[in-house]
């Protein structure tokens, strides 16, 4: 059997979805971008094997190899989006050239950081101290909802009249989008049951869930069967 131009190191999780969410958006537009999947095992330290390591000294998921580019690693998940959209991206469908559009593209990059530095730890912290700390500590549950609320706020915000993060007008769906809809589609695992206070952004999650790339990328990234 042939191997697929790329291989994707992960799992179903809030940082590994974007990046087969925009693989099988790349799919359905180029011919010839495909993807293998490699489950990593956390309960197994997989991640902390030496192989790992050589491609993420952090030791996080998810990781990219591009074999089709001499082996080439990404690790990072905007990262990885980033990559992807230089390489794979020709017709710029789910990022704007920088050339063209340069203020655009810095709209896109602004929000795309929002998630990944913002959005994407706050949560990510209301998630393990409600779902994994050793210990019940009330000031780390609340310290992070309520953080993870605020945040929401600051989209909802930004999406009021809008349907996507980034792009003129009502917008246009972008790796941006790709990168956060998978955060607060997990809202209610961060101790916010609804997303009944923020309108426009439960709108715009519903619109992202539709997007027919996002089942097929969580099916993809699950555990195969033994």
């Amino acid at each position: 059997m042939s191997q697929k131009p790329i291989v994707l190191y992960g799992l179903p999780t809030p940082n590994g979805v974007p990046i087969a969410a925009l693989l099988e958006e790349l799919k359905a537009v180029y011919p010839g971008i495909d993807y293998d999947v490699e489950y990593i095992d956390l309960s197994k330290q997989t991640q902390k094997e030496p192989w790992f390591l050589k491609l993420n000294p952090n030791g996080r998921i998810p990781v990219i190899v591009d074999r089709s580019r001499n082996n080439f690693a990404v690790f990072e998940t905007s990262a990885i989006l980033l990559y992807l959209a230089q390489h794979y991206d020709k017709e710029s469908k789910f990022t704007f050239d920088p050339a063209k559009n340069p203020d655009e593209y810095s709209v896109l990059l602004q929000w795309l950081f929002f998630a990944h530095g913002g959005l994407g730890p706050m949560q990510g912290q209301a998630h393990h101290f409600r779902n994994y700390a050793p210990e019940d500590i009330p000031y780390g549950k609340k310290r992070y909802t309520d953080e993870t609320k605020r945040l929401y706020g600051v989209l909802e915000l930004r999406l009021k009249d809008r349907e996507y993060l980034a792009g003129a007008g009502k917008g246009h769906y972008t790796i941006a989008d790709i990168k956060t809809w998978p955060w607060v589609s997990r809202h209610a695992y961060a101790g916010i049951e609804s997303l009944d206070e923020w309108p426009s952004v439960k709108a715009w999650v519903q619109r992202s869930t539709e997007r027919a790339a996002n089942a097929p990328a969580s099916e993809a990234l699950k555990k195969p069967e033994a």
